[in-house]
């Protein structure tokens, strides 16, 4: 009588990775996630500092303004429902931005484990905001927690008091350390976007000459725009002008 064969159990099917993980997964995909992050952040602080320039017309004005953000949507929503929201998105873009951007930064020292032979050259040829886009990104990291302990949870803002936002502000900027914290950030920031705004647009396949131009002129009065409107804020305390 012959033996009955042994039958192997069917293989499991092997689940093919998702659109999502796979684009995750490829260079172009992390600058895709870079770009699109970085533009995310960048409509932030424009309107971020939009509302900082609030402080100019005087504490009612400024306080309002803290109030109205908290308001946005009642009663339909409740309060800062809507704040929240957007802290949430804007925590994601941050720690998207940031696991791609050192994701990247280890397959590039992978991609060339050796050091060019002319240091010298190499970073002549670098521009001053893209040999400091690393370090650039830790000040930053290290200036949002700083920021949301000082003007926000005002635990290391001795002089903050809860519900007077353009008093804390005041009282922020009236130390020396608060202004060298605050200034170092913003010069950072400004370097940070000239660089990344570029790389951005030719990570979303811009590659026109004509257009890479155009964009670098953006960028560079984005910066420029961007600091100046923020460090305006604790220049004006320190001079007497906000007070």
């Amino acid at each position: 009588m012959a033996l009955a064969t042994r039958q192997k159990p069917p293989a499991a099917a092997e689940t093919s990775p998702s659109v999502v993980r796979l684009l995750w997964r490829s260079t172009l995909g992390k600058k895709a996630v870079m770009a699109v992050t970085g533009l995310v952040m960048l409509a932030y602080l424009v309107a971020h500092m939009l509302g900082n320039l609030k402080i100019f017309f005087g504490p009612d004005d400024f306080n309002g303004y803290a109030h109205w953000l908290r308001t946005i949507g009642e009663p339909a929503l409740g309060y800062e429902w809507l704040l929240w929201v957007v802290r949430v998105v804007l925590l994601a873009a941050v720690v998207l931005h940031g696991v791609a951007a050192y994701q990247l930064s280890r397959r590039d020292i992978a991609a060339r484990p050796v050091g060019y032979a002319h240091r010298g050259g190499s970073r002549r040829r670098a521009s001053f905001a893209t040999r400091t886009m690393r370090w650039g990104g830790v000040i930053l990291a290290l200036f949002i927690v700083w920021h949301i302990l000082d003007l926000t949870t005002l635990t290391v803002n001795p002089n903050a008091e809860a519900g007077h936002p353009y008093e804390n502000v005041v009282a922020s900027f009236s130390t020396w350390y608060g202004n060298t914290i605050y200034v170092v950030a913003m010069l950072a920031l400004g370097l940070h976007l000239r660089h990344g705004f570029d790389a951005a647009a030719r990570s979303l396949g811009v590659t026109s000459a004509r257009a890479a131009r155009g964009l670098r002129v953006t960028a560079n009065a984005l910066a420029l725009v961007l600091t100046v409107g923020f460090l305006a804020v604790p220049f004006a305390v320190m001079t007497g002008v906000v007070s």
